[in-house]
């Protein structure tokens, strides 16, 4: 089992952020690996929006596509993602959206996998955990691209009610 957990503290708001993510047909213009990727077909289920949908990663020479059940929960502000077919023995992702003061948003991306084959582990393992890593900032960068830049509200005077911040 391979797998990777990461938090980060974005400037932009939960609703936002989670429909970037939900936007699966825009992945291969910034995401990392990601060269293509074909929705299947889109429906409702349980209070649920669902996507299914083929991604392919590429990297050098190496192409590799794998379908995927998509479920938004908009409700909870979570994203999960579920392996159909394709080169893992398994996969499965989680996007939380955490909404913080001042419009910013607590993120969470865990994504636990295992490929099929030892051979495109060794191959593929070190390139998808490094991808993974990027994953977050890709999804951030994005943000700024469609949002714009936020800039910093003012700090706020000495002796306020509130937190400062981190």
């Amino acid at each position: 089992m391979t797998g990777f957990r990461t938090e980060r503290l974005v400037a932009h708001k939960a609703d936002e952020m989670f429909d970037l993510v939900a936007d699966v047909e825009a992945y291969p213009d910034f995401l990392p690996l990601c060269e293509r990727l074909v929705v299947h077909s889109r429906g409702h289920e349980g209070g649920h929006d669902i996507i299914v949908a083929t991604m392919t990663v590429a990297y050098k020479m190496i192409r590799e596509s794998f379908t995927s059940r998509v479920t938004l929960d908009r409700e909870h502000r979570t994203i999960r993602t579920d392996y159909i077919n394709g080169p893992f023995n398994y996969l499965t992702s989680v996007w939380t959206f955490v909404p913080q003061p001042e419009d910013r948003t607590l993120i969470g991306f865990t994504i636990d996998y295992e490929l099929r084959s030892w051979m495109m582990q060794a191959l593929l393992g070190a390139v998808f955990d490094s991808a993974f890593r990027r994953f977050v900032a890709a999804f951030e960068a994005r943000a700024d691209a469609v949002y714009g830049v936020r800039t910093e509200p003012p700090r706020r005077a000495a002796g306020s009610a509130r937190a400062p911040r981190r």
